[in-house]
């Protein structure tokens, strides 16, 4: 009987109870256990109940073999004492609306197009199902949710029923049950029969309502996500809110806000392109500063100090196909670290690749590339000064 006592009725938010044991579990966490509780423990799916207990707040609830454990925020209770307790309402009738109204979702899948759910999460703002497809149309989508939303909008009654293993034949379950004893079904007449030890409503009116928002692939499955009741407006305020927000920076109506966010998109990629541009040519302009300025004829060597690598790999690609004679040595210091990039023209000689495996072994460095081409970094207390004069130890 202690199993059903959080099934007795889903609408109680208050009751007495009895302390039978406080105690603390295997990670030093403080719980009680009462002689009959309506805190419904996490599992299938429903996040627990949270609430109080004479003023002292229940932060999580399990069911360990077979007992009802309510974990407490401090000690204060004494077996045999006489206990009022109180759910958080407004959690547990959440629960209540995303849980049935993923029932109903999966359902419908089942009833429209024989698709099963084989998963199911109930989050803090979103519940999702995982499908065993691939590949769910827009149109199957729009078709799912308008009949959940029509079994809704019906007002069907909702029972729960105990039953045995034997009476199982008499029902048209969506799926087998997975226990062999204390079977509870929950039932929307002429629609969906399945077993669940969760709360619900008693009638799918009280749902409100039901909308998918997304769709992503995970691991070979459609996960749908969606949600029911109260979050459905949550969900629209804060939507139409951003949707406000930004037609007031783009200036147009939300009708006209989809070709305004492409123009937008647009011309940030024009900008994009023409930022490349001038970055690219700018780098033209040092490569000739650079060479005008080499320390002789056939090098090339600078300190930068928090310079991109990418931007002075570049760099060095420009100066060589510029110059053929030289070799390159960028050092750059950026933010504790030493980075090097090495390069030579086609008519040096210098092997980049033999050198960088040399020299980044002084900075306790790692890096690759070719003969002709060769980068690398690593941490160390040396200064770029510092470093490249044991570089020139091992220039020919």
């Amino acid at each position: 009987m202690k199993h059903k006592l959080y099934y007795q009725d889903a609408y109680c938010q208050k009751g007495k109870s009895i302390v039978v044991c406080q105690m603390k579990d295997e990670s030093d966490r403080w719980y009680l256990t009462l002689e009959e509780t309506l805190f419904y423990p996490t599992g299938g799916g429903q996040p627990h109940d949270t609430g109080t207990i004479n003023e002292v707040e229940v932060l999580d609830v399990e069911e360990v073999d077979g007992e009802i454990r309510h974990y407490i925020s401090e000690p204060t209770f004494e077996v045999g004492e006489k206990v009022d307790f109180q759910i958080d309402w407004t959690r547990r009738f959440d629960f209540m609306q995303q849980h049935t109204g993923q029932h109903i979702l999966t359902a419908a899948f089942v009833e429209l197009f024989g698709i099963q759910t084989t998963s199911f999460h109930l989050g803090k703002e979103l519940v999702t199902i995982d499908l065993d497809v691939k590949n769910v149309t827009d149109e199957q989508l729009l078709e799912v949710e308008k009949r959940a939303n029509q079994i809704i909008l019906d007002n069907r009654p909702i029972e729960t029923k105990w039953v045995t293993k034997d009476e199982l034949s008499n029902y048209p379950l969506r799926k087998q049950v997975t226990v062999e004893e204390d079977i509870r079904l929950v039932i929307i007449e002429d629609f969906d029969y399945n077993g669940c030890g969760g709360t619900h409503p008693s009638s799918t009116g009280q749902i409100g309502s039901l909308k998918i928002l997304d769709t992503e692939l995970q691991k070979g499955k459609v996960r749908i996500h969606f949600v029911c009741g109260s979050r459905v407006l949550s969900q629209l305020h804060r939507k139409q809110t951003t949707l406000q927000e930004v037609t007031h920076l783009l200036s147009a109506s939300e009708e006209g806000l989809s070709k305004a966010v492409k123009v937008l998109l647009e011309n940030a990629k024009k900008l994009e392109k023409q930022l490349d541009e001038s970055r690219e040519q700018l780098l033209h302009y040092e490569a000739k500063d650079l060479l005008g300025n080499k320390v002789n004829s056939d090098s090339v060597e600078c300190l930068f100090k928090q310079r991109p690598i990418q931007e002075l790999q570049k760099l060095a690609r420009i100066l060589v196909a510029d110059a053929p004679t030289i070799r390159v040595i960028f050092i750059a210091e950026n933010e504790g670290l030493l980075q090097v990039v090495l390069a030579r023209g086609v008519e040096n000689y210098t092997n980049m690749k033999q050198l960088s495996a040399q020299i980044l072994p002084i900075i306790n460095g790692k890096g690759g590339g070719s003969e002709s081409f060769a980068q690398g970094g690593g941490a160390t207390e040396l200064t770029g000064q510092e470093y490249l004069s044991q570089i020139h130890q091992y220039l020919i």
